[in-house]
Formats: C-alpha cells, structure tokens, sequence
C-alpha cells in the first residue's frame, strides 16, 4: 500500500509540474508575443521620425522628432542607406573592440532576422535608407524565461521525489529494524527454556534418537534470533568457504523439502574465499530457494552454480517455476510487496539489503521467462 502510495505522489508531482510548465510557457508566450507587436510598434514610429529628420527643411521643428528619436533607449538599431553602408546606430554596445567590425557582424545577423523597415527619401524607390533592429534585452530576457522556469520546477520536482522516496526509505528502515529486533528479543525467552529442556531431556533420555533433532531445530532457532537482531547494525565479515556456506543451506532445505523438489549445487574446481556473514548471508540464499519452491508449487529443479567476472564471483540461483513478469524484475525487491496469499513480502527486501548495505554486492533477476523459470543472482566482490 505504502508502495502505491508512493507512486501516486510521484504522478501527482510530475502530473503539476507538467501543468506548470505548460501554462507557464502559454502565459509567457502569449506575453513575449504581444511585446514583441509593441516593440514593432514604436520601430516604426521611430522610423516616421527618422524619416521626418531626413526630409526636414530649415523650418521644421525637429524638437518632437528628436524626442521620438531619443526615446529608444532599448532597441537595438542599425541604420543603413541604399548601398547598404552603416549611417548610424543606437542601444549597440561596441567596447574597446572595432567599432565598424562589431556593427558589420550585428548587421549580419539582424538580416537574418527579417525585422527591417524602409523609408522612402524624396519619394524616390531608389533613394532610401533601412531600418534594422532586433528584440530589446527585456524581450529577450523574457523568451528565455519560461525555459529557466521549466529546469527550476524539473529541479524541485526531483528534489521533492527524492525527499520523499528518502523519508519513506528511512521510515521503512526504522519499521523493519524495531521489528527485527523486537522479534529476537521475543524468541530469546522461548529458545532458552527449549534449550534447558533439551538438555533435560538428554540427560533423562542420553539413548533417545529423536533429542538430537530437537536439539538441531533448537539451534536454529537460536540462529534465526541471532539473524534478526543483526538486523539495523553493521555485522561482522570474515572469509568464508562460499561452496561450504551454500551447501550447508541446500542441505537444510533438501532435508526439509518435498522429494519432488531437486536442488542441485554445482561445485567449483578450487575453494572460493569471500567476505561473508554466514548466518545472514544463508538466510539470503534460504529466501530465493524457498521462493523457488513456491513458484515451482513444491515440483522442480533448483540449480545453484558459482561464476567468476572480472571483480566478483557470481551466484545464480535458477528454477523451473513460473517466471516474473519483466515489469516486475525490480519491483518484487520492494518491501511489501508479494503475489502470495500468505506473506508480508519483506523476504527480498531484507535479501537485498543483506547482500547490498552489509556485503557490498547486489542481487537482481539476471533473466526470467514465463512458465519456464528464473534467474536471480548475486553478485559479491573478490
């Protein structure tokens, strides 16, 4: 439930961000394209005036002229004459560098733009002079803006998502970790009677052939506790023999599994050394068999084989059962989830975080076919 929940906010999340950005960029646009008619507006006013001052007389007042001319303190304009030869030019910043290379380069470019004006001079077509500009460092600003806009709520989108994928995790964590170690202090009390019985037991009874297995499942239990509350801090590695610590797994499995359920442990040439927690490390090995067994439903072949890649030794766990869909190849290591009527689906979870945060390793479903079987491997550095 968590899980889905979880994908809900990040829907919600993206969903918002997208109707952000779209009406952001609609709004803006629509502003861009109205500035964009207002600019072109007072260019061509500035253009009437620039005309007036080219064909006035000694009589004509120029003062309204050359306020209008005088009023553009933002446009950027180059003025030109018939033969294309620069006459004047306003709001260009030319620096230390050549004036007239700078403003051949800007003519350059504003041609490209398209946004010209020609005055007529004398009402002659071949007298004239052109007008180039292009937008004010406002309306550039602005077109620029709602991309600036976009990244900013891609940003805080995926900062949110994180957060929140960040809090859940640690509040999962905390939950699986107060559970573990509230289950192993609550087996304590239980196995240590059943080991004082047991020994009880084997001093009324030394011949009794059924004591010793008592005593075995005593064991185990006193090592399940012991995996529990290992749970939450960092365990011990010490080199392991790996065939030796998976055989030891199959073996108890075999013995407490259906005669129609074959595991077979493939044995390497050489003795194989890793850093390990054995007793966290089988339970791991114990899910995926287990979890074999029920996708086989109690009939099949699970088959463990030991691979070396260039900086780890790789172990596949392969059964005959009925495959995992690939939607859900990462999915089932999300605690909670499962597809069993009986279960709370935290048995990959903890794998995964057995081999992943205490060995330094990783685990994930190498290959899967519906109906003919699953591959998951674990992979553990040198």
């Amino acid at each position: 439930m968590q899980f889905l929940d979880i994908r809900r906010i990040k829907v919600f999340l993206i969903v918002s961000a997208i109707i952000i950005a779209v009406t952001s960029l609609y709004i803006s646009h629509r502003l861009v394209s109205d500035l964009s008619v207002e600019e072109k507006l007072k260019m061509e006013v500035w253009a009437e005036a620039m005309s007036a001052f080219n064909t006035a007389d000694d009589g004509t007042d120029l003062n309204l002229v050359l306020k209008v001319l005088n009023a553009n303190n933002t446009i950027p304009v180059i003025v030109v004459d018939s033969e294309d030869n620069i006459q004047t030019y306003r709001n260009i910043e030319t620096g230390s560098k050549d004036t007239i290379s700078v403003l051949n380069n800007r003519l350059k470019r504003y041609k490209a733009t398209n946004k010209v004006i020609d005055i007529e001079l004398n009402n002659s077509k071949q007298d004239f002079i052109r007008i180039y500009y292009e937008d004010s460092l406002m309306l550039t600003r602005l077109s620029v803006y709602p991309y600036v806009q976009l990244g900013v709520v891609l940003i805080l989108v995926v900062v949110a998502i994180f957060a929140l994928l960040s809090s859940k995790k640690a509040e999962q964590n905390k939950v699986w970790v107060g559970l573990s170690k509230e289950t192993a202090h609550q087996l304590g009390t239980p196995i240590s009677s059943l080991i004082a019985w047991t020994e009880l037991l084997k001093s009324q009874y030394p011949d009794d052939v059924l004591i010793p297995c008592m005593s075995e499942d005593v064991d185990r239990l006193q090592m399940i506790a012991n995996r529990f509350s290992k749970i939450g801090s960092t365990p011990e590695l010490v080199p392991t023999n790996l065939y030796q610590s998976l055989k030891n797994v199959t073996d108890y499995i075999s013995n407490r599994t259906s005669n129609k359920v074959n595991i077979v442990l493939d044995k390497p040439d050489n003795n194989i050394y890793v850093l390990l927690n054995e007793s966290l490390f089988s339970w791991v090995i114990e899910n995926l068999c287990k979890n074999a067994i029920d996708a086989m439903n109690g009939v099949g072949l699970i088959t463990i084989r030991i691979t070396s890649s260039a900086d780890s030794w790789c172990i596949d766990v392969e059964d005959t059962g009925k495959g995992i869909v690939k939607s859900n190849h990462k999915t089932i290591f999300a605690p909670g989830y499962t597809t069993k009527k009986r279960g709370w689906g935290l048995g990959l979870s903890l794998a995964r975080r057995i081999v992943e945060e205490y060995h330094n390793g990783r685990i994930f479903v190498r290959c899967s076919e519906l109906n003919k079987g699953t591959v998951f491997r674990i992979e553990l550095k040198k």
